[in-house]
């Protein structure tokens, strides 16, 4: 598969989808998901996605990449293809998934809709650069913004994987991880008696 990138935006690309599938081994991806991939690109991850859950969302605005992400993920049934800016985009109202390698300028706006939306996804895993993964894990270890504590209120937060910059291409200029956010499961509020 090959990739494109348009200059304008802060996307690296997967490189390999042998190394899409070994990160989504490192997620809590099941059969039955239904999973968002942002920023789809030509369809790295989305594909390595088909192959491992239900139904895959591959949302990807750039007309030159939508057309290789068309053409190399028709051979699978379980994949839409939405063609809009995820920002301004209504997500699904039944039980999602996140695994995406978005644009690294879009990382935390992403982060915020994804927190601020009624049905929030089960659970959220992106590519990110290490410096902001880092601010969002709920740590004494190292500074917490304030989206690391929105996120630390209603997620588990952890850095699952480090990449290296010859993962990706164009090879990103600082240090990128896959970082995980599963959403905390709470007990129902009992009745009062």
């Amino acid at each position: 598969m090959s990739n494109t990138r348009n200059h304008h935006l802060s996307q690296h690309f997967l490189r390999s989808p042998r190394l899409a599938l070994m990160l989504i081994g490192h997620s809590n991806i099941k059969k039955r998901d239904t999973v968002l991939d942002i920023g789809a690109g030509s369809g790295v991850i989305t594909s390595a996605l088909a192959k491992r859950c239900k139904k895959v969302i591959a949302i990807e605005p750039d007309k030159t990449a939508l057309k290789k992400l068309r053409e190399n993920t028709r051979n699978y049934d379980n994949v839409e293809i939405i063609s809009e800016d995820f920002l301004k985009l209504e997500l699904p109202a039944e039980p999602y998934k996140i695994f995406a390698n978005p644009p690294f300028h879009l990382s935390s706006a992403i982060l915020h809709k994804l927190l601020e939306v009624k049905n929030s996804p089960d659970a959220i895993y992106l590519i990110l650069q290490k410096q902001l993964a880092l601010k969002l894990l709920g740590t004494d270890r190292h500074y917490t913004s304030q989206l690391g504590y929105a996120l630390t209120a209603k997620y588990q937060t952890k850095i699952r994987y480090p990449l290296r910059p010859h993962d990706f291409t164009p090879p990103p200029a600082v240090p990128t991880v896959l970082f995980e956010a599963k959403k905390i499961i709470t007990p129902k509020d009992s009745p009062l008696s």
